[in-house]
């Protein structure tokens, strides 16, 4: 296979950007109370099931079970809409990832829902998180490094 270029020394200012996004995410979704770290990762989880990312799949598959997440909701993860394991909030910010990740537009009925239940600052954070783990799997999918090379 062709070895791809490095992408964070090829582009190392833009790359830090991209880490900086994370590290704000991740301190947002600790801090908002209608998001929490555990629907961060469910949503990274699910938006790489969709574009299908091996790289990010691993890497927030194991960071989801190092913050406590179990082995029934990471498999049942693919088949949300149909397990009792999900709760209403992360039903709903599942919902957004396939929506968002298909590029459907969004209608007023949903985005009411949405705002209602993620308020201002939960619902930009959550689809900047969704645009953000998107952005990384096209990253992945161009300059593919090594599956668990994270670690």
């Amino acid at each position: 296979m062709l070895k791809r270029i490095n992408y964070y020394a090829a582009a190392p200012q833009a790359f830090e950007l991209l880490l900086k996004q994370e590290y704000i995410l991740g301190k947002q979704f600790e801090q908002i109370p209608s998001l929490g770290k555990t629907i961060l990762e469910l949503v990274k989880l699910r938006a790489s099931q969709i574009n299908q990312c091996a790289f990010c799949l691993d890497m927030h598959s194991t960071q989801a079970f190092e913050m406590g997440e179990t082995h029934e909701r990471i498999i049942a993860l693919s088949a949300w809409q149909d397990s009792p394991l999900f709760s209403e909030k992360e039903r709903q910010a599942l919902a957004w990832v396939e929506h968002l990740v298909a590029g459907h537009s969004v209608d007023d009925v949903h985005y009411e829902e949405m705002l209602a239940s993620f308020g201002e600052s939960g619902l930009t954070y959550l689809t900047i998180a969704i645009n953000a783990i998107s952005s990384w799997n096209r990253m992945v999918k161009v300059f593919k490094p090594e599956v668990g090379s994270f670690r």
